[in-house]
């Protein structure tokens, strides 16, 4: 498994939520009901620094060894962070059928994401071959 594509697309894939949640929070309000509203602005703006700043630390991890205890705690960040949202997307989308198609495929993606860091935290990297 090459740690370094995985890296890299779970950093685009964050740093493209967000920089979208950081610059477009009125968009997102608007889009998803909620109106103006300057108190949900400001945690939309800090969710996605939250976002921006995973995707940095990836980015930045991208050439190191990653994987069982090489880079352990941001394997097991990323792990966790992807399983939980993964299981909260999965939940909400089988509750709800008629969400939008978005919400299915970030589901899907964060359901790929935590099966690849979950394997990557439970394999040496020497074990490859």
């Amino acid at each position: 498994m090459n740690t370094k594509i995985i890296m890299i697309l779970s950093a685009l894939f964050l740093a493209i939520i967000g920089m979208g949640l950081t610059f477009f929070p009125q968009e997102i309000n608007a889009g998803i009901g909620i109106g103006p509203n300057k108190y949900f602005t400001l945690i939309i703006q800090i969710l996605g620094g939250l976002y921006f700043g995973f995707a940095m630390i990836n980015w930045m991890a991208k050439g190191s060894i990653v994987g069982g205890i090489y880079n352990r705690p941001i394997v097991i960040g990323n792990f966790a962070h992807f399983f939980i949202g993964g299981i909260a997307l999965v939940k909400a989308v089988l509750a709800d059928a008629s969400l939008p198609a978005a919400v299915w495929l970030l589901a899907g993606i964060y359901t790929l994401f935590a099966i690849v860091f979950g394997i990557l935290f439970n394999r040496h990297p020497a074990a490859q071959a």
